[in-house]
């Protein structure tokens, strides 16, 4: 209900009441309108603002449409989008606030390796090679779940002559399941340290139990083949050198024939050790150890190119420290006993 004399006020001056930042200081209307989600009208802008545009009405379907889209926003190299930082994933804000604030921001983990001493460093790659080896045995075991099952059972329900042995048979296919299928683990890639998406590890894992039954399908075959007098049947091999895993972070492993050391070039008691790991086995299995073997001599190049790295840019500080004078009395021992 209005007043009888009406009102006193002015339009412009109703518009100026409503403004929510009609009394703030300029400078801090503007920081408003620019951190807040919530937009406020003012009718009262900074002279420094730029003119406020009409609202459009909403575009019926047809218009949504342009004829011809300005060449601005489909340019992503424009001056606008280089200059606005980047908001990693850690904000909680996608739309922008906030963004100069992150343009400066570390996660802990970059924070606690770029703090790491040498030794450190030395210590994570051996102990990620470590990890890597132990991993294999516990996705090896994973995939022969069914057999140990099956010695459980034995133990269990089996009968006198089972548990009199020990339950021989079942633990001779779950040893052989054990090993096989750290050997295809480890010819598929999974020893090697570089970092990966967890999605690859457990795409190699399922891609080792599916060659390891596949190889006992095969065997099942020839047997049968030999049993009946037929022909043996030949198969292709079981492992591909075209064997890929689809990843954003690329094949699962490095092709095996591109490494610098081969099994010729190891000294001859290391070779004396693979040659006697490939006496006495069929050939599925050792075209499978050989492949071990080499992805083994792979993960040991990568440990050694890690460990070659650090140990060159220590030598290079250590020269620059004594070219300008300020040798450490480490330095001094280390170039008299020899040490790196």
């Amino acid at each position: 209900m209005g007043w009888f004399w009406g009102s006193s006020s002015p339009s412009g001056d109703d518009d100026k009441a409503k403004d929510p930042l009609r009394n703030l200081d300029p400078s801090l209307r503007e920081f408003l309108k620019k951190e807040s989600p919530v937009k406020y009208g003012s009718s009262n802008p900074p002279a420094t603002s730029q003119p406020q545009r009409p609202v459009a009405s909403t575009p019926q379907p047809s218009e949504r449409l342009p004829s011809k889209t300005p060449a601005a926003s489909l340019n992503p190299s424009s001056p606008e989008t280089q200059s606005d930082p980047k908001i990693p994933a850690q904000s909680l804000y996608q739309d922008g606030r906030y963004a100069h604030l992150w343009k400066t921001y570390q996660s802990q983990h970059d924070i606690e390796a770029a703090n790491k001493s040498d030794q450190e460093k030395i210590d994570d790659v051996l102990e990620g090679y470590k990890y890597r080896k132990a991993e294999i045995g516990r996705a090896a075991l994973e995939n022969c779940a069914l057999e140990q099952w099956e010695v459980n059972d034995c133990f269990r329900n089996g009968g006198w002559a089972s548990r009199l042995t020990m339950c021989k048979d079942e633990n001779r296919e779950l040893q052989r399941c054990y090993n096989m299928q750290g050997k295809f683990l480890k010819a598929l890639g999974y020893l090697s340290t570089f970092d990966r998406p967890p999605e690859v590890d457990e795409q190699i894992q399922m891609h080792a139990d599916t060659l390891y039954h596949r190889m006992l399908d095969q065997e099942k075959a020839i047997e049968a083949a030999k049993a009946e007098g037929k022909p043996v049947p030949e198969f292709p091999p079981l492992l591909s050198s075209q064997t890929k895993f689809s990843s954003a972070a690329g094949a699962a492993h490095a092709n095996l024939e591109e490494n610098k050391f081969k099994p010729s070039d190891l000294p001859p008691k290391v070779q004396a050790a693979f040659k006697k790991r490939l006496d006495g086995l069929t050939d599925e299995e050792r075209e499978v150890e050989e492949r071990a073997i080499k992805a083994e001599i792979q993960a040991g190049e990568q440990v050694a190119q890690s460990l070659g790295s650090i140990y060159e840019r220590q030598a290079e500080e250590k020269r620059l420290r004594k070219e300008q004078g300020k040798e450490t009395i480490g330095d001094k021992i280390s170039s008299i006993f020899g040490f790196r």
